[in-house]
């Protein structure tokens, strides 16, 4: 007699990464590969901040929530072996946040404002989303709302439907700090945010 077996539980990707992940941000000890800030003292490009909330599908701001990024360089070239320009090696362009250390819970990143990577493509920056009740992490891409121009011949951009276009542009604000760049996720409802499938 042969035993059946069972399939093994489903697990959602939350909500304990962000402590795991962005340890020194929640006031752990151990290191993170990986924090809010990308840039040093004299990292090139003009410096900004990307910030929002991840709000759920009752639009309420997601506690636990945790947003990576990955960008280009101020000069469009990426720190990976697969990009032959010889990126700046003062900037990484990999960066992790968690929402729960923010009284707004929001999530930020200080670093430089991406160049046009190829052709085609308008300066953008790449962001996952981890959240608490999903299965997999949701992609998506910021794209800037002063760079109408680059973003009207944006390939990947082209094939979002125009009315949902929006949810994919962070809208700048000049502040007293420096320049930012605001772009609230949504996870459902009436302005859910594009994601992508990779």
């Amino acid at each position: 007699m042969s035993e059946t077996l069972k399939q093994t539980p489903s697990q959602t990707v939350g909500p304990y990464f962000a402590y795991g992940l962005t340890a020194p941000q929640y006031g752990y000890a151990h290191d993170s590969i990986a924090s809010p800030t990308l840039t040093e003292d004299d990292t090139p490009g003009a410096r900004i901040r990307v910030e929002g909330i991840v709000y759920d599908g009752n639009g309420e701001p997601i506690n636990d929530a945790m947003v990576e990024i990955w960008q280009a360089d101020s000069n469009g070239r990426f720190q990976h072996p697969d990009d032959p320009r010889r990126p700046n090696a003062k900037f990484v362009g990999f960066g992790r946040c968690g929402t729960g250390t923010d009284p707004q819970n929001r999530f930020w990143f200080d670093t430089v404002k991406p160049g046009v990577a190829e052709d085609g493509s308008a300066p953008h920056i790449n962001l996952i989303l981890f959240a608490r009740g999903m299965l997999v992490h949701a992609y998506t891409r910021i794209y800037f709302s002063d760079e109408e121009a680059a973003n009207a011949t944006d390939t990947v951009l082209a094939t979002v439907p125009q009315e949902r276009r929006a949810t994919l542009i962070a809208k700048r604000e000049e502040t007293p700090t420096g320049t930012v760049y605001r772009f609230d996720i949504h996870m459902q409802g009436d302005n859910e945010t594009v994601f992508f499938d990779v």
